[in-house]
């Protein structure tokens, strides 16, 4: 499939000095306090191992991020907490680690199924716009579920307004790198040509990406979450 580059990888951009010593005293810090909780403190426990490997994941330390946020994930999952078990998943793709393409499928899934906070789940699709080929059809149809999400879920203003400019912009870029896209005209004829208009076809083609990202390493039963959802 063209929509998938086979070297998918997270793009890490190295910290700063400044930085680098900021995440890791919030690191001291964090397992301070994870220390301190008492036993059956799970919750706030879990939350602080995701901080955590937020913050590993960041200095490039991403063997230790992982364990840290897969126990988090399915935390998260069992008490469905579907916006932290997709940003779990975030954290798990920024990893780096040989699961790392499985967990950015699950948390795309998660995210767009469930209406979690735009903002992760623009992010997530953002990752298959930033790593794979600029001519890849995956990468339009991840602009397009981006701003179709922004539109449904964005209801505050000024905030709504922001979301729906950048995934604009998104799906500008996207166009520009894909089909040399330049006039309004170009990129209305590039919208109905990959039928970037219709959700209910460029949704189809999103699932599709999810099952080669993800292959047969489901972490949870999407058959049995995708039964229990509401009729719409």
């Amino acid at each position: 499939m063209d929509f998938l580059d086979p070297g998918l990888r997270p793009d890490t951009t190295p910290v700063s000095p400044a930085e680098k010593a900021r995440l890791e005293g919030e690191l001291v810090d964090l397992q301070k306090k994870l220390d301190r909780l008492a036993p059956d403190a799970d919750e706030e426990r879990n939350r602080i191992r995701l901080h955590m490997a937020r913050n590993l994941a960041a200095l490039e330390r991403g063997e230790e991020a992982w364990p840290l946020a897969r126990a988090a994930f399915d935390h998260f999952v069992a008490g469905e907490e579907w916006e932290e078990a997709a940003d779990a998943c975030n954290i798990l793709y920024q990893s780096d680690q040989p699961g790392s393409l499985s967990a950015l499928g699950q948390g795309i899934w998660l995210a767009v199924t469930y209406p979690i906070n735009p903002e992760i789940t623009i992010e997530l699709l953002q990752h298959v716009i930033d790593d794979t080929p600029k001519d890849s059809d995956g990468a339009a149809v991840a602009a397009a579920t981006a701003a179709f999400i922004a539109d449904i879920r964005a209801t505050e203003q000024p905030r709504r307004d922001d979301l729906l400019f950048f995934t604009q912009q998104m799906l500008g870029n996207v166009a520009r790198r894909h089909s040399d896209v330049e006039s309004q005209e170009q990129f209305d004829y590039w919208i109905e040509k990959l039928e970037l208009d219709q959700p209910n076809k460029f949704l189809v083609r999103l699932r599709n990406i999810v099952d080669v990202l993800v292959q047969d390493d489901w972490w949870f039963d999407r058959d049995e979450l995708q039964s229990r959802l509401p009729e719409e």
